[in-house]
């Protein structure tokens, strides 16, 4: 059937934060954040089936929203969409020339994500059934990624407790010095995980002095779970390898643009825990893919999911399919109203239900308009 209209819709939700308001990354969005955006695509076939995706992210979406409106969205209406593996496969070979990372991978991401919750729809099953997964309900654990709080050791005290207080298993943080690492891991209990997500700041010789630094504290009540994107670039496989050495876990892959890149970041020892966007590396098509990928590698996969729409819930059900859950990834705010009925962001456990096929996705369209920054619709 064909693809008749795309939506393209940037929506941003005002958040409580609960501390300091901090740019996720120093030096690129320096002013507060006070909304969380979602850049998403809604698909309408010709025959009145409906599909929702997600592309990143955040301060970057105008560069995907543009690429989507003005070059990849059109080129799929008209085409069928019944041949999911053919059509994306067409669409990558297209538009490889405009990256294989950034924007145009972001745009195809939402795009592929879309189409497979028309797939799964149309199968009438929800996707994690369609993916393997069991069927009937399935419950998943989520953890809290705290935002970034500059440092500031009494919020980030505060906001671990607490988090750990409502149930969830896991804080991540997302600050770069030690004593911020410490007041976190000092104040949740023995038990809950403390993750370290530092965003690709250092050389590979100042991150293996921190992850040295980090094994020697693994005393304190367990340690960290892991360090997160320690180096920079992030694709340089052979430096991560080399921290990984020093004996901390190391984690990293949002930024991992392909499956080719995820082999060749295994075959390196780059990783103990992969983390692939479903919202960056080109949907659920290549996400799914990952999962396998790194179980025959020995590794975790625990995907990174800092964003709140379809892809927040296509990462979900990707998790739900695998043979042993992982814990999703959800952005440690208070909206001031949940976007939609599957995110709740201070309740540990989520459930997808089996009686809602595709992604379910059952937007607050109310809210889309109240809070919209931009629409734009492509028809046939």
């Amino acid at each position: 059937m064909t693809v008749k209209a795309i939506e393209i819709l940037r929506v941003g939700v005002p958040f409580e934060t609960y501390g300091p308001r901090q740019g996720m990354r120093p030096g690129l969005n320096t002013s507060p954040w006070l909304v969380n955006e979602s850049l998403m695509v809604r698909i309408e076939t010709a025959d009145g089936m409906e599909g929702w995706g997600e592309g990143f992210g955040h301060f970057g979406n105008p560069g995907t929203e543009a690429m989507l409106r003005d070059l990849i969205a059109p080129w799929f209406i008209g085409r069928d969409e019944t041949d999911l593996e053919s059509l994306m496969d067409d669409a990558h070979k297209s538009f490889f020339g405009f990256g294989r990372h950034g924007p145009c991978m972001y745009a195809l991401s939402a795009l592929d994500t879309a189409l497979w919750d028309i797939r799964a729809q149309r199968a009438g099953r929800p996707l994690y059934r369609l993916l393997g997964g069991p069927a009937g309900d399935v419950t998943i654990t989520r953890y809290a990624s705290l935002m970034r709080y500059g440092g500031d050791e009494d919020a980030i005290a505060r906001n671990t407790e607490r988090a750990a207080g409502l149930g969830f298993p896991m804080v991540k943080l997302h600050e770069r010095d030690m004593p911020a690492f410490m007041a976190a891991r000092e104040a949740a209990p023995e038990g809950v995980a403390i993750t370290l997500d530092v965003n690709c700041p250092w050389s590979v010789e100042e991150a293996c002095a921190v992850a040295r630094e980090l094994k020697a504290r693994e005393h304190v009540k367990g340690g960290f779970l892991w360090l997160e994107e320690p180096i920079w670039p992030p694709e340089d496989f052979d430096g991560l390898a080399r921290v990984r050495r020093e004996g901390t876990p190391v984690s990293g892959g949002e930024n991992v643009g392909s499956l080719t890149e995820f082999t060749r970041a295994f075959r390196s020892g780059a990783f103990d825990v992969a983390q692939p966007s479903v919202a960056k590396m080109g949907g659920v098509s290549t996400v799914k893919d990952v999962f396998p990928l790194g179980r025959d590698a020995g590794l975790r996969v625990v995907p990174h999911s800092f964003y709140w729409g379809p892809g927040y819930v296509a990462t979900a059900h990707i998790i739900a399919a695998q043979p042993q859950t992982e814990w999703l990834e959800t952005a440690f705010i208070e909206y001031e109203r949940n976007p939609h009925d599957l995110i709740d962001p201070v309740d540990p456990v989520m459930t997808l239900p089996a009686d809602r096929p595709g992604l379910g996705f059952n937007p607050d369209r109310a809210l889309f308009e109240r809070y919209s920054i931009s629409r734009t619709e492509i028809l046939l």
